[in-house]
């Protein structure tokens, strides 16, 4: 009725002013209302119903990419304005769910002098913000149909200093941007880039630079002060996005930091949060429950117990559910816990047992795990396949510098291994490449005394490996050093263990192989993991989005591939890798942890990151222009290696498919002005503290630009599948992978070495990561391994319609057919019975750079983004 009546008085105000007989341009905007995202926000519908009875409704305009107007700087002509119909009589169900879209109409009357349209600019005179998808005009004079794909948060116009505007989905290079569109698209780059100054608030949508200054909180306790990341020679460190939030009041080189409560308004551009539709809102809600809730509460449970497992059955336990005291310990985890989390965690025959879903690594055998030969193969298909290296001298030496070091060469012998290389001496393996190494000394030795002052108590380690002639991995020997006592420049302290099986020499080498479990878990998660995927990739985001319009090409090739990356950054700063953090408390570097991985961003090389360069520098391939893709694996049956490639490949072919097509010459590439602001932007400021080195590609080429994109693709697409999303199938069953060594290697004669002989499961669970840290440490890992269930995956796209060349869009869907291929190969290998390290003894197909995937914890799949 109220519909009727509305659409009765636009004709009657119609007829009256003669805009019946005009031409009319109709167009449909996709959007969808603050109300559908906000369950919890009911007033903002009445409110915009009332300003739409009042004439302050959702307005468009026009803009011209052929008529430019004398009176506006030149800019494209801005036709009349036109409004939304229906907004009022559009009602959202209260049954939709999260990302529920409504259709508008809207009609623009033709006029001439605009002739085709390249762009709109909208204006929104409600109280409150909607999230605008598309705008879609039909029969334009002369032109047909006109899409725009705008993906954006629009808030109320007053909020703006600027309009909004929004153009086509049609590709320009700046100097081929249309004479009018041109003032329109730099201003838009100028808004985006703010003016350095003030906090930055949730409607802002700019995009700048910050030192990590935010880790620390020593306003709390001097304990949790921090460094500053970033801006010096001693803490170099990739930049993240700027916040503005005033400096703390105890130290004005530290940012304050937001109570925990507001942990999910920590300000990120609103575009760059979480998307509406998917559990990336669970995601931020079940990382605050994790250290708002379940952490006290876990705490509160292992007081009201011993702090200790007993045995495996202890941690078996986990996953087939243990007895939560009932009362109000059970009542606040469910009460604040998220609803998908407590349907995984907690029984529903409401006997309050907690449970974890079961890892892979133990779902088909509880105790292969423990194998050395599982051991060995987690190196290559593993969580953290992308360390172990080509052995390339004996014995292996360090490159610490001995005036400060002392000598910090392995001490491991030829006496140690050389009865277990198949006949072979040591000199004949090197020759052949069998032998390889897994080395976390260098990186560990120079904080491990600092370290060891907290209540972890751990060693540097180098595990020395064999290729067997199956093609897999035998580990031959473990060291582990310490510190000297009496100072640095005296060495290291080592000793070195080899196999053994039964007796407490088993029970011994188990543990040696822990405490290198234990060094790979930690520069799994901070380097690996964090530093080299999520922080080197947010200045990318951040000066992709400053200096690259959405017109240019290039931000429509890499724009996917930023989704949700600055907002998982900003919860990481807020909760776990800050100071008393969940890293800091599950991983054994503790506070040195961030600390740590800023003294290994030293060594961080951008062209190294390319796989073939990562592979050929680790001594694990080799140039050989006969083999697939260039490259020639030295251990054949490297499940990661093998994948990757085939991955890394189809990426680049892309990537130079797209390229081209825009860029014809080198020239054009040198010319582009914004391509050459976004590469010195990049360098100088994202990565500010690597600005002088030469290693950077000078963004004269094609064949640079190519190579740089498909690096950028690589990283936050693959590389970050393979090193997150096998986080719970590897290491939910935490003895697989400790995170912590509580004790050293009990030595004989003490009473440790005497339980280690009486009660192994016991003395080795009292030297891993403690239950109240495996208990928090698993349900952090749960939820970084989860596929929300509107993830868009490599070879996919969130519209078809992300741009209007045909071509692109043609090698696109070749693109997404070769990965079709890869998946369909990655199968086959998994079942054929002569790659033994793709399935292993725990019976686990090597899945994790599988291309697509199904929402939750699967072990596999490729979303384009870094988005967990």
């Amino acid at each position: 009725m109220l519909h009727s009546i509305i659409e009765m008085f636009h004709s009657i105000i119609g007829a009256i002013t003669g805009e019946n007989d005009r031409k009319k341009i109709r167009g449909t905007v996709v959007l969808m209302k603050k109300n559908v995202l906000d369950f919890t926000d009911f007033r903002s519908s009445i409110i915009d119903r009332v300003y739409e009875l009042l004439g302050k409704g959702v307005s468009l305009q026009l803009v011209s990419a052929v008529h430019a107007d004398p009176t506006n700087g030149l800019q494209g002509k801005v036709g009349k304005p036109a409004y939304l119909k229906g907004w009022i009589t559009t009602i959202t169900p209260s049954t939709a769910t999260a990302g529920e879209e409504s259709a508008f109409k809207v009609t623009f009357d033709h006029d001439a002098e605009i002739g085709q349209p390249g762009a709109f600019i909208i204006r929104n005179n409600h109280r409150n913000e909607f999230y605008l998808r598309t705008l879609t005009l039909e029969d334009v004079p002369g032109h047909g149909r006109i899409h725009f794909v705008c993906n954006s948060w629009v808030y109320p116009a007053y909020k703006y200093d600027t309009d909004r505007v929004f153009f086509t989905n049609q590709a320009h290079l700046p100097s081929e941007t249309p004479g009018p569109l041109r003032g329109y698209r730099e201003s838009e780059l100028v808004n985006l880039r703010g003016d350095g100054t003030g906090e930055l608030k949730e409607w802002d949508r700019v995009y700048d630079y910050a030192y990590y200054n935010d880790l620390g909180n020593p306003d709390r306790h001097g304990k949790y002060a921090r460094p500053v990341l970033g801006g010096s020679v001693e803490y170099p460190y990739p930049r993240r996005g700027r916040t503005g939030r005033p400096p703390s009041e105890t130290d004005p080189n530290t940012e304050s930091r937001l109570p925990l409560l507001m942990s999910l308004n920590i300000y990120v551009p609103r575009d760059e949060r979480f998307g509406h539709i998917k559990m990336s809102d669970f995601l931020a809600y079940a990382l605050k429950a994790l250290v708002q809730f379940l952490l006290p509460e876990f705490e509160a449970l292992c007081d009201s117990t011993p702090n200790e497992f007993d045995s495996f059955q202890d941690v078996f336990d986990l996953y087939e559910g243990f007895k939560v005291p009932d009362g109000p310990l059970l009542d606040k985890i469910k009460d604040n816990v998220p609803l998908e989390m407590l349907k995984e965690l907690v029984r529903t025959d409401g006997e309050g047992f907690f449970k974890f879903p079961t890892p892979q690594v133990i779902k088909e055998d509880k105790s292969a795990w423990r194998t050395d030969k599982e051991f060995a193969r987690e190196m290559l298909a593993g969580l953290n396949p992308v360390l172990i290296r080509l052995l390339q001298e004996f014995p292996p030496e360090s490159k610490l510098d001995p005036e400060v070091y002392g000598n910090q060469n392995s001490s491991i012998t030829k006496e140690h291994i050389e009865n277990h290389l198949d006949g072979l001496t040591i000199n004949k393996a090197l020759e052949k490449k069998r032998l390889f190494i897994l080395d976390h000394h260098d990186t560990l030795m120079p904080y491990l005394r600092r370290i060891n002052t907290t209540s972890t108590k751990t060693y540097a380690s180098r595990t020395v490996l064999f290729l067997k002639d199956d093609g897999t991995l035998k580990t031959l020997a473990i060291e582990l050093s310490l510190p000297h006592p009496d100072g640095d420049k005296f060495g290291a302290v080592s000793k070195v263990y080899t196999p053994a099986e039964h007796g407490v020499e088993g029970s011994i080498w188990q543990l040696a192989k822990a405490y290198a479990a234990v060094n790979d878990s930690g520069y799994h998660q901070l380097l690996s993991h964090w530093l080299n995927t999520h922080a080197v990739i947010e200045p990318f985001v951040i000066a992709t989005n400053r200096q690259l319009s959405v017109l240019h090409p290039i931000n429509k090739l890499l724009d996917p591939h930023f989704r949700d990356t600055m907002n998982i950054n900003a919860l990481a700063r807020q909760i776990l890798i800050n100071a008393g953090g969940v890293v800091e408390s599950t991983v054994y570097p503790s506070k040195y942890a961030m600390e740590m991985s800023s003294v290994v961003y030293k060594n961080w090389v951008f062209t190294e990151q390319a796989l073939p360069a990562d592979l050929i520098n680790r001594g694990m391939a080799e140039k050989d222009s006969d083999a697939p893709h260039g490259l020639r694996l030295v251990l054949d049956d490297y499940p990661y290696a093998v994948d990757g490639l085939e991955i890394w490949s189809a990426i680049e072919t892309w990537v130079e498919d797209y390229c081209s097509f825009y860029y014809k010459t080198d020239e054009m590439v040198e010319k582009d002005s914004e391509l050459q602001s976004w590469w010195k932007e990049l360098r100088e400021e994202g990565h500010g503290d690597k600005k002088d080195e030469p290693w950077w590609p000078k963004m004269h080429t094609v064949k640079e630009l190519i190579d740089t994109c498909t690096i950028i693709i690589w990283v936050a697409s693959a590389l970050h599948a393979a090193v997150n999303f096998g986080q719970y199938p590897y290491a939910g069953f935490l003895p697989n992978r400790p995170t912590i060594s509580r004790r050293f290697m009990p030595e004989e004669g003490t009473p440790e070495y005497e339980e280690l002989k009486s009660n192994p499961e016991k003395a080795f669970l009292k030297t891993v990561t403690a239950q109240l840290q495996t208990l928090l440490g698993i349900s952090l890992i749960e939820i970084l391994s989860r596929h929300s269930s509107d993830e868009v995956y490599l070879g996919q796209r969130d519209t078809r319609e992300w741009t209007l060349d045909a071509t692109p869009l043609k090698d696109f869907e070749k693109f997404r057919r070769k990965l079709a291929d890869i998946e369909k190969k990655i199968i086959e290998r998994n079942g054929d019975e002569r790659f033994k390290n793709r399935v292993g003894p725990v019976n686990m197909p090597y899945t994790l750079l599988y291309p697509k995937s199904e929402g939750g914890l699967t072990g596999k799949g490729i979303p384009n983004s870094i988005s967990i």
